[in-house]
């Protein structure tokens, strides 16, 4: 398995820290976790609380220095071992090999050249860390009795991680050694390099990804060091706050779903080798294969001898990219920015356009996305807008009009407008509300441009001002669009044009494939179909069932409770904890990203 691990003290600085007794360190970290567990910020406080929240942590890692566990020499040392450890298991190994891309970082190189479709790279279950493994080893005594660890996939896996890498003896270490040391999710920002997002609409999930972290961190320490479950864990001797920040970045930038060995639901995993692979636009490539019992990808596309081997992370916009990956993708064909939407219900319409949208299976109130692309809105936020825009006539005339239930088919379909002065409405408003959101940005996209060309930017001061910049592109297309399509109605109006009506056989169009299931275009979800949620089971031709790895699940599910009752039993449990030592804990820091990859020196590192 080549050659043994070789682990050392980190040494930071001028070296290790003095001793800190357990009672001080233990009286940090019960400071850290009331303030990470205290009542939402008021609105526009956010910054001010995680100022106060990085403070603390800062004391704690100061307190820490030199106590983090590292392994010597560099990462690049241990991928002849990781190769050999997955040819030793059953990996496939031939087709290609770990190099260095540059600006990209680590990624696979062909080593011969490999067609499109062609079946290039498996990795058996056996190599996978999951939270079935972590049932299985040192964690199991704690996981069997903290009901937090048991419904939050991430967190255990974060942890399993943690205590595969303490144990020179780990089945995964060869792995383990081969992971990036540091990476460049927003935890690892300073705290001015993380000030250039205030504004944005990524700036809120960067801050809570902190407050999370930090939160599970300081209530892990002390279950750790309390809980009779935890007395034999490596992590007893040793657990900072660096340790469980690389955990976290670690498992959010490379975790999956799979299904389980029976295939009856799924579960989180890290996949070896292939969570190398560097992304680009294009399709997932990437499936499960049950009868083989192993993950499996084909190629995204023909590559040459040397070339580098690429696979689609799914359709996440950059936010998501930055702030779960670590990188910024500046060819991001499904970049969007967020824009929370509803209807007040102090409106005097209320009743009757939520009634619409729930014919329409849309919520009153609801996140929706302007996209960077045309155009800019999809079919839901165009029948909600639609809906949001209507007068009491048109209302009743979609409530109760002749053939009203029908109409509810084509509220997402531009090609039937409900009136000229209801699309001048819907189009105006986006207007507007582009231009409002726009003057949120502290800068200009003309200034951000002139910043990006500084040559001394540090590398994460340079993805924030592409977030930003990007954010603030997508809202200018958005405003754009929204004045060309206005003008184009009020013409239409003014020239008394003809207003398009659907026929009967119009609706055949509008209609889900399946025969028995006539719903209206935006009953499909289509923000949910357009970003990719969960795993999908497909039939290949050869017969076999699998599972494609859709790397666009935000949230792992949790059987046999919903994620509403277990987010209350969470936020339960940590009150108590706060109050007093019993258990809880909150999910890990947006961790629900599911895709892999190195931070953005390697498209993430």
């Amino acid at each position: 398995m080549g050659k043994k691990s070789r682990v050392k003290t980190q040494k930071s600085g001028s070296g290790a820290s003095a001793v800190v007794s357990p009672k001080e360190m233990m009286n940090l970290v019960s400071e850290l976790l009331q303030k990470c567990s205290s009542a939402v910020p008021s609105a526009g406080k956010e910054w001010e609380e995680y100022i106060q929240i990085r403070s603390l942590v800062e004391k704690i890692r100061k307190k820490q220095r030199g106590m983090s566990i590292v392994f010597e020499g560099s990462r690049e040392d241990y991928f002849p071992d990781l190769m050999s450890w997955a040819q030793e298991n059953g990996a496939s190994c031939d087709g290609f090999t770990v190099a260095n891309f540059g600006m990209e970082g680590y990624g696979l190189r062909a080593t011969r050249d490999i067609k499109a479709e062609e079946l290039f790279l498996w990795v058996p279950r056996k190599m996978l860390m999951t939270v079935e493994s972590a049932q299985n080893s040192v964690l199991a005594p704690l996981y069997s009795q903290d009901r937090i660890l048991q419904a939050m996939g991430n967190v255990t896996l974060a942890l399993h991680l943690l205590c595969e890498r303490a144990n020179p003896a780990s089945f995964w270490l060869p792995y383990i050694r081969s992971l990036p040391q540091e990476y460049d999710t927003p935890l690892y920002y300073q705290q001015d390099e993380v000030q250039l997002l205030l504004g944005t609409q990524a700036v809120q999930d960067v801050l809570s990804q902190y407050k999370n972290t930090a939160r599970q961190y300081a209530y892990f320490y002390k279950l750790v060091q309390t809980h009779p479950a935890a007395s034999k864990l490596p992590l007893k001797d040793s657990f900072t706050f660096d340790d469980y920040r690389w955990a976290v970045s670690s498992v959010m930038t490379r975790q999956n779903q799979i299904p389980t060995e029976d295939g009856s639901r799924v579960t989180l995993a890290l996949i070896p080798l292939w969570d190398m692979c560097n992304h680009i636009n294009g399709l997932i490539t990437t499936g499960y294969n049950l009868e083989d019992d192993r993950c499996e990808c084909v190629a995204l596309q023909d590559y040459k001898e040397n070339e580098q081997i690429y696979i689609f992370y799914g359709t996440r916009s950059n936010a998501e990219f930055v702030i779960h990956n670590g990188f910024f993708y500046q060819d991001n064909a499904h970049d969007r920015v967020k824009i929370k939407l509803g209807v007040s219900k102090s409106e005097r319409l209320y009743a009757m356009k939520a009634e619409v949208l729930a014919r329409a299976g849309i919520p009153a109130s609801c996140v929706f996305a302007l996209h960077c692309n045309e155009p800019p809105i999809s079919a839901q936020l165009l029948a909600f807008l639609r809906v949001f825009c209507m007068s009491e006539d048109e209302l009743k005339d979609y409530l109760l009009g002749e053939r009203g239930i029908n109409k509810i088919f084509t509220l997402g379909n531009s090609e039937f407008p409900v009136s000229w002065e209801n699309e001048i409405k819907l189009w105006t408003f986006l207007e507007t509300r582009a231009a409002l959101l726009l003057k949120t940005y502290k800068t200009t996209s003309e200034e951000d441009l002139s910043l990006l060309e500084k040559p001394d930017l540090s590398l994460h001061a340079r993805v924030a001002i592409q977030l930003r910049l990007a954010e603030k592109q997508i809202l200018e297309k958005a405003w754009a669009s929204g004045l060309a399509k206005r003008l184009n109605y009020q013409k239409k109006l003014e020239e008394g044009a003809p207003l398009p009506h659907y026929e009967e056989s119009d609706i055949a169009l509008l209609e889900n494939a399946n025969a028995d299931a006539k719903l209206p275009i935006i009953l499909r979800k289509l923000e949910e179909v357009e970003e990719g949620q969960g795993t999908q089971v497909e039939e290949l031709n050869e017969g076999k069932m699998m599972y494609r790895l859709d790397m666009e699940a935000n949230e792992e599910p949790v059987q046999g409770e919903t994620q509403e009752k277990v987010g209350k039993d969470v936020h339960s449990a940590l009150d108590s904890v706060g109050s007093s030592n019993q258990v809880g804990q909150r999910e890990v820091a947006d961790q629900s990203a599911s895709r892999t990859e190195e931070n953005p020196k390697e498209n993430s590192e």
